[in-house]
């Protein structure tokens, strides 16, 4: 009975902890070294698990307390060395859960970053969440800082920092 008993917890505990494994390489991690301050760090998921090579949808968290004003255009800004590639026709912007009309996408590939203009500029105090599907990530896996700018709307044209994604692809 006790031979019993140890190998249905052995059991259990091997089927329950494989769906998490695998959920979880889609999320951030931990970085012990180096990186971003963590003030300046924000949430993202990746859809697809961040495989190299593989098609992917990033879903890049901008939490309520970064958005102290109001914004009339997010640019997410990427590395030199991240070699993917973004379908701005299935970029969009979604403020609790809702998808928000934009009137333009804009990838400048050679400044490397993504401007994103809402129709309606998103109020101060709102958690945002910027869509980027239909995302080829580079052949060659690696972490990419992203970082997001904001201008707000009447402002001098100066983006603002807003914070950094640090985005692990494997």
């Amino acid at each position: 009975m006790r031979r019993l008993i140890s190998t249905l917890a052995v059991t259990t505990c091997l089927l329950t902890s494989t769906p998490a494994i695998s959920w979880a390489n889609g999320l951030p991690g931990l970085s012990l070294f180096g990186g971003i301050k963590r003030e300046n760090q924000l949430s993202y998921r990746l859809d697809f698990g961040g495989q190299r090579n593989a098609w992917d949808r990033y879903r890049l968290r901008i939490p309520r307390k970064k958005m102290k004003l109001a914004a009339a255009k997010f640019m997410v800004t990427y590395p030199r060395y991240f070699k993917g590639k973004f379908d701005p026709k299935k970029i969009q912007i979604r403020v609790r859960g809702k998808k928000v009309p934009l009137s333009e996408v804009d990838w400048n590939k050679e400044d490397r970053a993504i401007s994103i203009y809402p129709k309606e500029p998103i109020p101060a105090g709102t958690p945002v969440e910027l869509v980027l599907g239909n995302v080829q990530n580079p052949a060659f896996g690696g972490m990419f800082y992203f970082n997001c700018m904001m201008q707000t709307p009447g402002d001098v044209p100066l983006p603002r920092y807003c914070g950094t994604w640090q985005i692990d692809v494997r």
